[in-house]
């Protein structure tokens, strides 16, 4: 299992590039680095060309099982990104998150690539909520999202329409994240304090 980290948002509601602030002394997307750890065996940092990519890659610890790529289609948001990390995967299905979703949920995520094979999609649905960046894509998805980008359709619900998705309901979720804390993305400053405060009451 291959994980798939979009870490090429412009942060335009947070004021700043978010991914490398610090929640409980760690990088946002070092938090989503080390949850996505025991799940898969490479991880594929996704970013935008230019100033993003040499920011991030000037303070990231890269391995064999951690490497940064550049979107394919820039500028065409999170659908290019799961393009670009899809196509650079060695594995047929990955994890796709966000990069500011320091409190991913592992038992969830697991529970979610046990299910996935029979699917091109797994996605987490609360009601009429749905979160396509806590998610599991197989490559099936790459031919329609081509054809999606080329269109500049850029809605990931739009690749919803086209390919076999499993959504993994409210009830299944609360099995293993009752506070669906794994949701938890920082858009604002002050979801970053929340954040914060969330991390200092967790440690023992």
């Amino acid at each position: 299992m291959t994980s798939i980290i979009l870490a090429g948002g412009r942060g335009s509601r947070f004021g700043r590039n978010k991914v490398l602030e610090t929640v409980g002394g760690k990088s946002l997307i070092q938090w989503v680095i080390e949850r996505l750890a025991t799940l898969s065996t490479e991880s594929i940092i996704v970013t935008a060309p230019g100033d993003c990519f040499a920011s991030l890659a000037a303070n990231i610890s890269l391995s064999p099982r951690i490497k940064m790529v550049a979107d394919i289609y820039p500028g065409k948001g999170p659908l290019g990104g799961i393009y670009t990390g899809l196509t650079e995967s060695a594995s047929s299905r990955a994890i796709v998150v966000g990069c500011d979703m320091p409190f991913l949920n592992v038992a969830l995520l697991d529970y979610m690539t046990q299910i996935s094979p029979p699917f091109d999609v797994v996605v987490p649905r609360i009601g009429e909520w749905v979160e396509p960046l806590c998610a599991i894509y197989s490559k099936n998805c790459l031919a329609p999202i081509q054809r999606l980008l080329q269109r500049n359709e850029l809605r990931i619900s739009e690749l919803f329409k086209v390919v076999r998705v499993k959504y993994v309901e409210e009830d299944e979720i609360n099995r293993f994240d009752p506070e669906h804390l794994s949701f938890f993305n920082i858009n604002t400053q002050a979801d970053l304090y929340k954040a914060r405060k969330l991390a200092i009451e967790a440690l023992p």
